[in-house]
């Protein structure tokens, strides 16, 4: 029997004038990789609450400027598992710079797009930062 396990990640982005910057972390194992804020979503947890937890416990930011589904649903199986993930992007204020990062992250930068792409390693983060910033610039 599979089980279903549902995870989040989130892209935190800010405008510094018309362009926006994202957030990047890399974790503190010798293996990690840049990306997004990322975690489980607990047993009848709701999306946006899951949203405002993972970013509240990385980085210290309780609430956002605007949440975007980027309705860009990953779904793999790793043994018995089923691994669900929802990906989102969170609007941070501009003047936002006093990050309280986590001990589960090594580092965190801000990055606009042209340098944010290419480090990450993943394809689902590249597509999911990819669409979130077409996003963001068509509105």
């Amino acid at each position: 029997m599979t089980e279903q396990v549902h995870r989040i990640k989130i892209f935190v982005y800010r405008f510094r004038g018309t362009q926006p910057d994202y957030l990047l972390l890399r974790g503190a194992t010798s293996e990690s990789c840049w990306g997004p804020i990322q975690g489980p979503i607990g047993f009848g947890e709701k999306l946006e609450t899951a949203i405002l937890r993972e970013v509240r416990d990385d980085i210290g930011i309780s609430r956002p400027d605007d949440v975007v589904d980027l309705h860009l649903p990953g779904r793999w199986v790793l043994g018995d598992e089923e691994v669900i993930e929802w990906t989102y992007g969170f609007r941070t204020p501009p003047d936002r710079l006093d990050l309280r990062l986590s001990p589960r992250w090594a580092a965190a930068r801000w990055s606009s797009f042209t340098d944010a792409y290419p480090v990450l390693e993943l394809e689902p983060d590249r597509a999911a930062l990819l669409r979130l910033h077409s996003l963001l610039k068509a509105a």
